[in-house]
């Protein structure tokens, strides 16, 4: 029983139906090569039957062949060596009288039978094809004429099937079509594999990320423009997986550890508390001690269902219209406020202009690059804040001088629970803040990326939407 929609492979696919195409138009071009040479062939061989017809003539009417008597006589016979010879064609010659009636051949043991030459006396000179018992002849018809009198007729006739035979032309006509298909044949083989070979390492790639296993090679010199793409393009896609399952592992290890902590400190500090290891001002300094660390748990929990509510596009945005300097000032001097430890510089622009935000989105955004700042320059340092206006944007560049993002980790930056080596185990979080910053940028039509970063400090820029 055949199987439905059965699988087979790139090569085999393409090879049998180029194959199967190639043999069709080289099938119908051999027909047709068959078809024109039969003609041309026979075009050919019927002109020279005329030519030996009027030589034929020219030899009787001017007595030049042995056969032939004096004057108004014709020939008795026609000799092998009164004709003119031709390697392809032999046909049979007849000298019939002014009546029609065969007074010789030249071969008078095998005519051509059941031939009434009288029929054809009254048709003019040249080609004249008929059919006698079914068979296809061509006869060239000639007068022969002394002295203004038509002495008799000259008839050169040969079956249809000899004037088109061609034995040599249609065996090199073969050997030709026959070397094309075995050489087209092979440029299709060749071509075909070679585009099937990536995809097949493609292909075999695919099964070992199902695997969980991402090291595998794919050839880089690949010269077809798409292949070339559809390789890159599995290739990044494969790093960015191998970076989400490392990012995944990490989150979940990170999550615990993070969520672990809290968890044991409020355990510890209640369960002494119950225990009446501490008591009176040391027991409620636990407790107050056990609420921070609620309240710290508590932010984490509430960043995660934050970031699954933006993940989802179900961001709550109350869109108003500010001044780009009101709002940039006013953000940086709150956080400021209780900072004594940092040099702020806010850089405004000449002119007022008018954003459009959403005041509680964009203060969360500056805040968390602001503290992210503080983080690394260590609770003291610079921060220089500078507005500009490009076409439609406010560009707001956040500048510290810090010790910088590491070159291995500033490509992913913005990826959810990333935190890179130098971060990991200094600051606890989950790695939720600036990809939770990007999307907020985002739902108010801005964007938030990073700019540069480097050992003398980072750059990240905020853009807001003109009024």
């Amino acid at each position: 029983m055949f199987t439905k929609h059965k699988r087979v492979s790139l090569l085999s696919y393409w090879t049998s139906r180029y194959v199967l195409t190639l043999l069709i138009g080289l099938g119908f071009v051999f027909l047709i090569s068959i078809l024109w040479v039969r003609h041309t062939t026979l075009e050919y061989r019927l002109e020279m039957m005329e030519y030996m017809t009027d030589e034929m003539i020219h030899r009787i009417t001017n007595n030049e062949s042995p056969g032939a008597g004096k004057g108004r006589d014709i020939p008795n016979f026609i000799d092998e060596k009164d004709r003119p010879n031709f390697r392809d064609i032999n046909p049979v010659m007849y000298i019939a009288d002014a009546e029609g009636n065969v007074l010789t051949s030249n071969r008078p043991f095998n005519p051509v039978p059941n031939i009434k030459f009288a029929d054809f006396l009254s048709h003019s000179e040249g080609v004249v094809k008929t059919t006698i018992d079914g068979e296809a002849l061509y006869m060239v018809k000639r007068e022969i004429i002394s002295e203004e009198e038509t002495l008799g007729y000259l008839f050169v006739v040969e079956t249809k099937a000899i004037l088109v035979q061609v034995k040599q032309e249609f065996g090199q006509l073969t050997l030709l079509i026959v070397t094309l298909g075995l050489l087209g044949w092979c440029a299709i083989y060749y071509l075909s594999k070679r585009l099937s070979r990536p995809i097949k390492n493609v292909a075999e790639a695919a099964k070992l990320v199902q695997e969980g296993n991402y090291n595998f090679e794919l050839p880089s010199l690949i010269k077809e423009k798409e292949v070339y793409e559809l390789v890159t393009s599995f290739k990044e896609m494969a790093t960015k997986l191998e970076q989400l399952e490392k990012t995944r592992t990490q989150l979940l290890a990170g999550v615990t550890h993070e969520l672990k902590t809290p968890v044991t400190s409020i355990s510890g500090l209640l369960q002494a508390v119950q225990d009446g290891v501490v008591t009176d001002a040391d027991a409620d300094e636990f407790i107050q001690m056990a609420l921070v660390e609620t309240t710290k748990m508590k932010t984490m929990v509430g960043d995660l269902l934050a970031f699954n509510t933006f993940a989802v596009d179900a961001v709550p945005v109350h869109m108003t219209t500010m001044d780009a300097n009101d709002c940039i000032q006013s953000i940086v001097a709150r956080w400021g406020a209780t900072r004594e430890t940092f040099e702020i510089i806010v850089h405004k622009l000449q002119t007022n202009v008018e954003v459009r935000v959403d005041q509680v989105r964009i203060q969360q955004i500056i805040t968390n690059i602001l503290t992210n700042a503080a983080q690394a320059m260590n609770n003291k340092g610079t921060l220089t804040i500078s507005l500009n206006e490009q076409y439609e944007f406010v560009h707001v560049n956040i500048q510290d001088n810090g010790s910088g993002i590491p070159e291995a980790d500033q490509p992913f930056v913005f990826e959810r629970f990333y935190r890179g080596e130098n971060k990991k185990y200094a600051v606890r979080g989950l790695g939720l803040g600036l990809p939770l910053s990007k999307m907020m940028a985002q739902s108010i039509g801005g964007d938030l990326q990073l700019i540069s970063s480097d050992k003398n400090g980072t750059c990240f820029e905020i853009l807001l939407k003109k009024e």
